[in-house]
């Protein structure tokens, strides 16, 4: 289980499933619409892609998930070695079997969200988990070894697992309320809503990718690899990470006040998110240690975690009726 990341692919697994009850269900609940054959009678959209689909969707994501990591240890070796002391692949299992875990777990994936794709009218969907897959393996084999394109792709990739829950839904409700109801109001809420939490993904994975390349930067340099710290050093990293985590905390007090305005969300920012992001920052500027840089690397994750669970608030936000 320490290869494949169990935890990380149980929050991949809670994202897909938040952003579909707590977020698009709500919005959903909030757009009657009148049904083309029923004049009279008004209702609210629902999911048409089943929820059997989507738990494949999720398990497919997951599998994908895996084998990225998977193949990450493969060609970690000598890194891993350096930095942590230790590892998997080589050790606990061989690399022989690794790679033929990567090829089944992403063989399975790709069938999984080929035939979810199908399900819903647009099989050529399918090709995103090609592209998901061969990114991961060039990411672990060249892109990471790269100037900050690894720390990009690995942001991208995951901002797209919010983004993917959206794709797979708003679809068959397009093709299916378009036609029947007369009031349609669209699905490009869905996507904004959605896109909020993607891009907070983006940016709080972007940060602590830079800081985990500061705290391997060791074995990273000893490997070769041309990573931020590497090429420009310890100073512009801070700069860069401080800038970024700056840029996200006025981020989400901006769609607070212009979209918000909610006491509840504030105070939520305030102390699970913006707090939080400023030790990150202290710890970054102050760190002399490695383990310093591992605390913020572990508190940036938690907040991840947190900017996920918001989905809760803003579900119960949106039920009540009092934004959309």
């Amino acid at each position: 289980m320490t290869l494949v990341r169990l935890p990380n692919l149980m929050v991949v697994a809670l994202t897909m499933m938040l952003m579909r009850y707590a977020i698009i269900r709500p919005l959903l609940g909030a757009m009657p619409v009148t049904l083309a054959g029923e004049p009279m009678l008004s209702t609210v959209m629902t999911f048409r892609l089943g929820w059997i689909d989507f738990v494949i969707l999720v398990i497919s994501t997951c599998l994908i998930t895996a084998a990225g990591y998977v193949i990450n240890d493969y060609f970690d070796i000598r890194t891993d070695l350096i930095n942590r002391g230790s590892i998997i692949v080589g050790n606990t299992i061989t690399r022989r079997k690794a790679m033929m875990y990567h090829n089944i777990l992403n063989i399975l994936g790709v069938a999984g969200g080929t035939y979810v794709s199908a399900r819903v009218g647009y099989v050529w969907l399918g090709v995103f988990f090609v592209l998901i897959s061969g990114l991961l393996w060039f990411y672990s084999g060249t892109y990471k070894r790269q100037f900050l394109i690894g720390n990009i792709v690995v942001a991208l990739l995951v901002a797209m697992v919010p983004m993917l829950v959206v794709v797979y839904d708003a679809g068959p409700i397009y093709r299916y309320y378009s036609h029947a109801a007369t009031d349609f109001p669209g699905v490009a809420i869905l996507f904004w809503w959605v896109g909020g939490f993607a891009l907070f993904a983006f940016l709080t994975t972007l940060i602590r990718e830079i800081i985990k390349d500061m705290e391997d930067f060791e074995g990273d340099r000893e490997t070769g690899r041309k990573t931020l710290p590497v090429k420009s050093g310890f100073t512009i990293c801070r700069v860069v990470v401080v800038v970024l985590t700056l840029m996200t905390i006025l981020l989400l007090y901006f769609v607070w006040f212009r979209y918000l305005n909610d006491r509840i969300t504030l105070i939520y920012i305030s102390l699970l998110l913006a707090l939080p992001m400023a030790v990150v920052i202290y710890r970054v500027i102050t760190a002399g240690e490695k383990q310093h840089l591992h605390f913020a690397s572990r508190l940036m994750k938690l907040v991840m975690l947190f900017g996920i669970l918001y989905s809760l608030v803003a579900g119960a936000i949106i039920t009540s009726g009092n934004i959309l």
